[in-house]
């Protein structure tokens, strides 16, 4: 009979026994006490062998029927407070078994299930509080018997849920310990980290502060900077010329810089916060108050730098920005006083306090001097240039006070410059050669700088009238300009007679001859040897004799065209506006 009643809940019972199943449902069969034990310490086993919830509760809804005639209708767990169905709920009555559920509210009770007379929704109760639910139903009223072993199904499974959830807390527990002591580790080690940086910072910062207050200057600092990275370093001005290098590689020469790609760099790194990489090196700038005074790098091919270097890159470049400051305050100073100086000295100036005031500022006024006037087409005489000009004498040698007017900038130079020194490293360092500049003659005396700053301006005028009008403009090479100029007098006309016939003079004063009488008569008769002769009351060839002893005095030729004209211009001058002999 049992085995009957078993065999009719095979799903393909209906198919094999067609009689049989138009009649009345038979109840499940009542499964004999001692195996339904069994059976239930065997699934006890299974379920407190399983270690995930999810699992337990399907094993339990699977083995149901160990308990008694039952079926599993529906399993719930407890999840963050949250009844959640199990994945093997029947889903044909699922909303209202699971709106029963949670009204019960913890609680077990009753369970209407269409097609079944008995359903009953047990809590899965444990220590921690509920666990879940496991609905139950069956076709037939349990027997007290098939409900103790129900109740006894029910308390398995939920010590076994009991047992399953304290081990995942267990295991939740250890990760989160492992976690914390993770984390613990990880801040001991940023601790450690920061105590480092903080001492690393200490030092930079502290070493930095002692080159700073040395008052060693750039190289100063390339120098610290070179020991704490091991990489080279370098301070280029703000147009990438080198000041200073230390460490290996410094390439010799050192490359000029391109003025446009200088400024394009500078831009670039400019709109970054902190050092930039260019190709091969690690690039700062030094600008104190926003104004850029040149750059900081280290030479890093191998890209080896870290935050350690970033660190002292910028410590540096602090340290470097006050010393540029500075210098550049002192340059400022010194600058304005030797502008002063100039200007007096142009104006015309006490030379007692002249000396002393020169003396003051390290400039030599005893030696001979010549004033230097410099005019660039394309640029303004303003502080830009005139720090330029300067800059630029003082790289061709040029020891000078400087100055600046309107639209030219005045040096007061201690030496003669070269022909075209100044004007070239000019043209390169403005990129444009139209620039004039005028040189006057030596003087000699403080009361003759404001006369030689004339002729320094004729000279420069001279220039811009003449065919080449960009180029160096010597007044003592202007020729006959010197005294048909603007601005000529008697003063030039001495001079220029000085130059042509002055040793000739001096000759006849030392022997009591007539050499200058002599050439002065030549030209009146227009080289004619004969009526020279006879104004003189010479014979021809003592007039022969004189002329090559002329030639021999003075170093002039008098077949040339130049200096035939000058020095006929220079016997008119003599005879006529000085008085000729004596």
């Amino acid at each position: 009979m049992a085995g009957s009643r078993a065999h009719s809940l095979h799903p393909h019972s209906a198919r094999r026994h067609p009689v049989v199943a138009r009649r009345r449902p038979r109840r499940p069969a009542r499964i004999p006490a001692d195996h339904a034990l069994y059976e239930l310490v065997a699934i006890s086993r299974a379920l407190f062998s399983t270690p995930d919830e999810v699992e337990i509760l399907r094993l339990a809804m699977d083995h149901i029927a160990t308990a008694g005639p039952y079926s599993a209708e529906a399993g719930y767990l407890k999840v963050g407070g949250d009844l959640v169905p199990g994945p093997r709920n029947r889903q044909m009555h699922a909303l209202a078994v699971s709106r029963r559920v949670r009204e019960l509210a913890g609680q077990d009770g009753n369970v209407t299930v269409p097609g079944s007379p008995w359903g009953r929704a047990l809590g899965l109760r444990g220590p921690g509080g509920l666990h879940g639910y496991l609905v139950v139903t069956s076709r037939s009223r349990p027997t007290t018997a098939e409900r103790s072993l129900l109740a006894t199904f029910v308390r398995h499974t939920a010590a076994a849920l009991s047992v399953a959830f304290a081990q995942r807390r267990r295991r939740e527990d250890a990760l989160e310990l492992r976690r914390l002591r993770d984390e613990r580790t990880a801040l001991q080690r940023q601790l450690i980290s920061v105590v480092a940086e903080l001492a690393y910072e200490r030092a930079v910062h502290a070493l930095m502060a002692d080159v700073a207050a040395s008052g060693g200057g750039e190289e100063a600092v390339t120098r610290a900077l070179h020991r704490l990275t091991g990489l080279p370093a370098l301070v280029e001005d703000r147009f990438g010329r080198l000041r200073t290098w230390t460490g290996p590689g410094r390439p010799d020469p050192y490359p000029e810089p391109d003025l446009s790609r200088q400024d394009e760099m500078l831009r670039a790194v400019a709109r970054e916060a902190g050092p930039v990489r260019i190709k091969d090196r690690l690039i700062t700038l030094v600008r104190p108050h926003g104004e850029i005074l040149g750059v900081l790098a280290l030479v890093d091919a191998q890209e080896e730098a870290d935050e350690h270097t970033v660190l002292a890159l910028g410590h540096a470049a602090t340290s470097l920005a006050l010393e540029l400051a500075h210098l550049r305050n002192l340059a400022e100073v010194e600058l304005r006083l030797h502008r002063e100086l100039a200007d007096d000295l142009l104006a015309g100036t006490d030379e007692t306090s002249a000396y002393a005031r020169a003396e003051a500022v390290g400039h030599d006024l005893h030696r001979s001097h010549y004033i230097v006037v410099v005019q660039w087409s394309n640029r303004a005489a303003d502080n830009s240039f005139a720090q330029t000009v300067g800059r630029t004498a003082s790289a061709v040698g040029m020891r000078s006070l400087l100055t600046r007017r309107s639209d030219h900038v005045v040096l007061i130079a201690g030496d003669r410059p070269h022909a075209r020194a100044l004007y070239e490293a000019l043209a390169r360092e403005t990129g444009t050669r139209s620039g004039t500049i005028g040189v006057s003659g030596p003087c000699d005396s403080v009361d003759d700088i404001p006369h030689r700053y004339q002729e320094a301006q004729r000279a420069l005028e001279a220039r811009h009238h003449s065919r080449e009008r960009y180029g160096t403009s010597f007044f003592d090479e202007l020729g006959l300009y010197r005294i048909l100029g603007p601005g000529s007098g008697r003063r030039e006309l001495e001079t220029f007679v000085q130059e042509w016939l002055g040793q000739l003079i001096d000759y006849d004063c030392r022997h009591h001859a007539t050499m200058v009488e002599t050439l002065s008569r030549y030209f009146d008769f227009g080289g004619n040897y004969d009526e020279t002769a006879e104004s003189l009351g010479i014979h021809r060839s003592t007039l022969r004799y004189r002329l090559q002893r002329i030639r021999d005095i003075g170093g002039n030729d008098l077949a040339n065209v130049e200096d035939r004209l000058n020095l006929q211009v220079a016997t008119r001058v003599w005879k006529i506006m000085l008085g000729g002999p004596g």
